[in-house]
């Protein structure tokens, strides 16, 4: 079974998002637990998401970096 790795730093750009607020309540929680901040809990999760895509997804996403 796949893990999740918190991150201790990043650097990035600002992107605006709209989230349910079941899933934000639900992250937000999940920060404040691991004391750590909402975005370090976002990103964790996004590239758990990405590692893990379907092979076929997988795929076309290496097509676009090439």
């Amino acid at each position: 079974m796949n893990t999740l790795k918190i991150p201790k730093n990043h650097s990035g750009i600002s992107k605006t998002l709209r989230l349910p607020e079941n899933i934000v309540d639900d992250l937000q929680n999940l920060a404040d637990f691991k004391n750590i901040s909402f975005n370090k809990v976002v990103i964790s999760l996004l590239e758990f998401g990405l590692d893990n895509l379907d092979e076929e997804d997988k795929r076309d996403l290496e097509k676009l970096h090439k």
